[in-house]
């Protein structure tokens, strides 16, 4: 588990830039933002919590990571179907995790070359795999890759936040918050992830419907 390097300089930018940074930022002390684990055991847990509660998909993946001997593509792939749903993952989910394993185990993704692509390249691989959509694979970019400057528009919290923190709870656009995320780059995902704090509320697990 690790921190990102830029957070500090992050900060400082922000409440520089942005009155309402410049008010929410203090209030979360040294609190930041951290990352673990590897990128497929992170997708598949990104799969499996679909559409159902943070405590549902808590339970779930409970059941799910102890299956196979450790979570790997190759394990995963060895899986009976039927123990897969006995875990309670629906049919839909056990082929979009039996996609995400196919797509590991056959090099169709370029991991070791992801550090050095930029975010838009490693979407478009992502978004390849069944049951991955854009939002999945920006979360994966802030909270596994961590990278700075992600706005995640199809996000109902940040849009939640920036109505709230910026229009007074008056709805917004997605250019609206464009524009209000002009004055966070390049750290939009460090605004985002404040963003989301001031909701008090951890960034959700399922995408928007």
């Amino acid at each position: 588990m690790f921190t990102p390097d830029y957070w500090a300089e992050a900060r400082k930018h922000l409440v520089k830039k942005d009155r309402v940074m410049k008010r929410l930022i203090p209030q979360f002390g040294d609190v930041c933002l951290e990352t673990r684990g590897d990128a497929f055991t992170t997708l598949a847990r990104s799969i499996v919590g679909q559409q159902i509660s943070v405590k549902a998909a808590q339970t779930v993946w409970g059941k799910f990571v102890l299956l196979p001997e450790q979570m790997a593509p190759m394990n995963v792939l060895k899986l009976k179907v039927d123990d897969m749903r006995a875990a309670g993952l629906s049919a839909r989910k056990v082929e979009y995790l039996v996609d995400l394993a196919l797509h590991f185990d056959a090099g169709k993704l370029h991991v070791q070359a992801w550090e050095e692509m930029d975010d838009e390249a490693i979407i478009a691989e992502l978004v390849a795999i069944r049951g991955i959509g854009r939002w999945t694979a920006e979360m994966f970019l802030i909270f596994h890759m961590m990278r700075p400057n992600v706005l995640p528009l199809d996000d109902v919290g940040l849009i939640n936040g920036i109505s709230q923190n910026y229009f007074s709870g008056d709805p917004v656009s997605r250019s609206d918050a464009r524009e209000v995320a002009a004055a966070w780059a390049p750290y939009c995902s460090v605004a985002t992830w404040y963003i989301w704090r001031s909701l008090a509320a951890v960034p959700a697990v399922n995408p928007p419907k």
